[in-house]
Formats: structure tokens, sequence, C-alpha cells
């Protein structure tokens, strides 16, 4: 009944039509008890004033019942509504959070940067202070691309970047040069964060590398990292 628009008003509307019938039944049954129009035409005033007293009394009943019904249906409306929204709520928050946690794609405005090596003198410790000037920065989603099966690989608060100078590794997953990095969030704050002076920048044009950062007002990160459940933390109450 709360699951389409309208029905809850029509469904009213039918039982305040069927308590109004019901109404007219009771009032012909009174007079019906009461015998004929002819014993009304010859019964005193005080008789009257009983039947009269009788139909009034299941009158204010009945309309007194249309009236807890209507109350009742404007409830079942009222929270059918409040779930909905809940419900939508919830969705909504449920999306956000396998967002941030890595389990969902994600679009947005961002960055796309590439780190080349052409002496294989990027070690790991850069590509990971690359990646913490972009979580400071605002970055809400992070993707590493150069992957050997050319699949990007998902940041995420467990990351791992291991490996050595040329031959990093991310999640056990080994990347090649030129290393592509694509962070979602704002784009001009993470440019800057990025082109701060003795940053990341600087350090891997000592290694004779270069840093190319690009904003662009759509990225799209497909990669998505597994869950796994926690060994040892559970929900809190």
């Amino acid at each position: 009944m709360l699951a389409w628009p309208g029905r809850s008003s029509r469904v009213s509307a039918v039982l305040v039509a069927l308590l109004c019938m019901l109404l007219g039944v009771a009032i012909a049954t009174q007079v019906r008890d009461t015998g004929s129009g002819d014993w009304l035409d010859s019964a005193r005033p005080a008789d009257l004033l009983v039947v009269l007293d009788n139909l009034h009394g299941k009158e204010a009943a009945l309309r007194q019942e249309i009236s807890g019904l209507e109350q009742s249906l404007q409830s079942m409306q009222s929270a059918g509504s409040d779930s909905r929204e809940a419900l939508a709520q919830s969705r909504q928050q449920l999306a956000a959070l396998q967002v941030l946690v890595g389990v969902a794609p994600a679009e947005g405005p961002g960055v796309v940067v590439e780190v080349t090596d052409p002496r294989g003198g990027v070690d790991p410790s850069v590509l990971l202070d690359l990646l913490q000037e972009l979580r400071a920065a605002g970055a809400e989603v992070i993707a590493f691309s150069g992957a050997g099966d050319g699949d990007d690989v998902r940041v995420g608060v467990d990351t791992a970047v291991t490996g050595t100078a040329g031959a990093v590794v991310v999640d056990g997953v080994p990347l090649r040069a030129p290393y592509t990095v694509k962070a979602i969030g704002d784009g001009p704050t993470m440019a800057a964060a990025l082109n701060i002076p003795g940053g990341v920048q600087d350090t891997v044009r000592r290694a004779s590398g270069d840093v190319t950062v690009t904003t662009e007002d759509l990225v799209r990160i497909t990669a998505v990292r597994k869950p796994e459940a926690p060994q040892n933390a559970q929900p809190g109450d």
C-alpha cells in the first residue's frame, strides 16, 4: 500500500465510503428494529428521542473509527516516506564508503601524474612520497597505472609500495615506467602541492626522471580492491 504514490489516498477514500455505508446500514437497522414507519408516526416524543440518541451514538462511533483509520493511514504513509528516505541515505552512505575503501569504481575531477624514469633511478620511496603528497592535498581516490598486464592498481589504506629503483611493486603488482598515477579530488590543489619546491618533482628530476601533472575535469578509476575480512578488528557497539 505504501509502494505506489496515491494508492493510500484511494484506500482511505474506499474505507471512508465503506464506513459511511455501514453508518447508513446502522441507521436503517435501527429504524427497522423499532418497527415500521407507522410506529414512528405514533411513537411518543420520548421514544423518538431514544431512537435519535442511539443513532447519534452509532454515527459518532463510526466517525471516530473513520478518523482513527485516517490517522493510521497517515502514520503509515509518513513511516513509509521516512523509511524510503532512510534507505536512500543508507545507500548513498554505502556507495560513498565503497568508493573510499576502494571496492567500487569512481570518477570525478582530479589529476593525472606521469613519472618518467629513463635510467631506472626512481625507487619505491619516491612513489610513496607522491602518494603521501596527493593524500595530504585531499586526494580521495588514487590508482597506479603501468602494470605489465595493463590493469590499474587501486590504492587503499594498506597499500604497500616495495621493490627497487626501476622495479617498483605496488601491492604485489610489478609496475614499469613511465608510472602513471590517477587521483580524484580538487585538481588545482593537488597540482599545486606536487609543484612545491623540494618535493617529489625535484626528487624525480635528481634521478634523471621527470614529473608531468595534468589537471582533468573527469578522471575515471575502474580498478577496485578485493575486500578482505579483518583478522582481529570487529565492529564496535
